[in-house]
């Protein structure tokens, strides 16, 4: 390559746009091991994690109930009965108590570097079924644009005595949405619904990729997956990687990968390749655009 072939290269480089991709995670077993809850809560309140979560299973099954809003619904009585008042700050403590995956506190600096080279703006999401509030305790809630989760309705005292929001895998879905269409409050029902032309919407499912691991995220992973995203499919344990495997396996994810964080490993690999291929399909569009319009 010559000298003046060089410069226009480096020149069409400059002028390329930057483009925003989202990164949306779940939480529990995504980017922390187990439930949140079973860190500083369960503790709190005197019971172990397994017999909380058997109580919470019994009470949704015997009423036919959503497990989201059982599980939120014993957290408030069991925290009465042992004479706990659940403010905000008390969830925060929890949060912090919270164990993050291998890699974590440093992933989003390290993924962040990298899309700035390729000219990319990443924004980070969290679409989970955990508590809005523990997560604003954890070290990284200052890393996402937006949390969207469950959370309380709180008394003149400050103590929660309602559920707000329960995220269930339906709901996740609807947060894809408001991503998509650059929507931050959960309680919108009205721009939601409002036509947006595919072009003019600020992230595109084509630029998200989403990291989940069980139930809840399935409709969100095959849903990214199926407009033109990447879903990856996390696993911390043996057992966790045998649901991973089974949604690849079943189509429903793209990759999987262990939820191991640091640099050089898999799913940093991964990423790094999905975002080329981003950059690379974005680059490509728009120079179809440029000769179509000649």
């Amino acid at each position: 390559m010559g000298q003046e072939e060089h410069m226009e290269t480096n020149k069409r480089m400059a002028d390329r746009r930057n483009i925003d991709v989202a990164l949306v995670y779940d939480f529990d077993g995504t980017l922390a091991p187990g439930n949140m809850q079973e860190f500083g809560f369960v503790q709190a309140i005197g019971k172990d994690p397994k017999g909380f979560w058997e109580k919470t299973t019994e009470l949704a099954a015997k009423n036919d109930a959503n497990g989201i809003l059982c599980y939120m619904y014993l957290m408030l009585q069991e925290a009465k009965a042992n004479g706990i008042s659940l403010r905000r700050e008390s969830f925060r403590r929890f949060g912090a108590m919270i164990h993050l995956f291998e890699g974590v506190e440093q992933w989003f600096a390290l993924i962040n570097r990298y899309g700035k080279s390729k000219g990319i703006n990443i924004k980070h999401y969290i679409n989970s079924s955990g508590l809005r509030e523990m997560i604003e305790g954890t070290t990284i809630a200052k890393r996402f644009e937006n949390i969207y989760a469950c959370s309380f309705l709180y008394d003149v005292d400050g103590i929660a005595y309602w559920p707000a929001v329960a995220v269930d895998y339906t709901t996740k879905t609807q947060f894809l949405f408001k991503i998509n269409k650059g929507i931050r409050e959960i309680s919108d029902n009205k721009k939601i619904n409002e036509y947006v032309a595919e072009g003019d919407r600020p992230i595109p499912f084509e630029r998200m990729i989403y990291f989940g691991d069980g139930e809840t995220d399935i409709p969100s992973m095959k849903v990214v997956k199926e407009h033109g995203g990447h879903s990856i499919a996390v696993y911390g344990d043996e057992k966790k990687m045998a649901t991973a495997m089974k949604l690849i396996n079943e189509d429903r994810v793209n990759f999987v990968c262990k939820a191991d964080y640091s640099k050089g490993k898999e799913i940093h690999a991964v990423v790094m390749r999905i975002l080329d291929k981003i950059r690379s399909d974005y680059d490509f569009q728009q120079l179809l655009v440029t000769h179509q319009k000649r």
